[in-house]
């Protein structure tokens, strides 16, 4: 088994770090470039930071915080949010991101994906999909979870990896910041249908949330907020407490 990762999410909005509960009700939760130090320090293994509402607002990611945050850590760091062509992906990696996330450009303009990955490799192409599990199966959604789509989520994950995705980020918005667990058999799902890592996101609440997406859910790395934010999981005790139940982290 390889390494797991343990990746906080810095959802940003208007320079702001927030979390919300599926999807909505957000509160503040600090300074990103602040937090984002701080994680590098307790021993996070990459970061994630989500402009959540470039793409409903039909703007760019703000590249000053990207560039600060970027000077503040020295993990990996992914960046999402109003990506929409090239030029925005070299932007971002100039500004010091590793990766991009791209969800809704990708859903509408799926070429994206074999653009982003034959100009700057599939290793800097995360796809995140955020998905709604409604009258039995795993609707895909754009805009920061407004807008439903046609697309089921193993279909399009399929295709985003055959499109040369690096990696995939899946979000359960049912379960997003509720703290019941990961969606462990969806996760399990995309497992049996992908060769490229899967990370899960939504719904952490203890660390046995941790475990299970790992060993029920196969994931591959766990993305969380907002027990991370608030104090409510600290990380190098988390990574003990995978350890002592035979999970390799880094």
């Amino acid at each position: 088994m390889l390494a797991k990762r343990i990746i906080p999410c810095l959802d940003v909005k208007d320079g702001k770090t927030v979390k919300g509960v599926n999807f909505v009700n957000f509160r503040h939760a600090g300074d990103p470039v602040e937090m984002a130090a701080m994680y590098s320090e307790a021993g996070a293994d990459e970061l994630v930071f989500l402009d959540i509402t470039a793409s409903h607002e039909g703007r760019k990611t703000f590249v000053d915080v990207v560039k600060r945050v970027a000077a503040s850590t020295s993990i990996p760091f992914t960046v999402g949010g109003g990506i929409g062509e090239l030029a925005d992906v070299e932007r971002l990696l100039n500004a010091g991101a590793d990766k991009v996330s791209i969800n809704s450009a990708a859903l509408r303009n799926p070429q994206l994906i074999n653009d982003i990955a034959k100009n700057f490799g599939s290793q800097v192409c995360v796809v995140a999909i955020d998905a709604q599990f409604e009258n039995n199966e795993w609707i895909c959604y754009l805009n920061g979870g407004r807008i439903p789509t046609e697309r089921k989520l193993v279909e399009w994950a399929v295709e985003a990896q055959e499109r040369g995705a690096g990696e995939i980020l899946f979000t359960s918005m049912s379960h997003d910041g509720v703290k019941t667990g990961y969606p462990n058999e969806a996760l399990a799902a995309l497992h049996e249908s992908l060769n490229i890592p899967v990370i899960a996101s939504g719904g952490a609440g203890t660390m046995e949330h941790f475990k299970d997406a790992f060993l029920i859910g196969k994931a591959d790395a766990a993305l969380a907020a907002s027990v991370f934010h608030f104090g409510e999981i600290n990380i190098k005790e988390l990574k003990e407490y995978l350890k002592n139940n035979n999970i390799p982290v880094r």
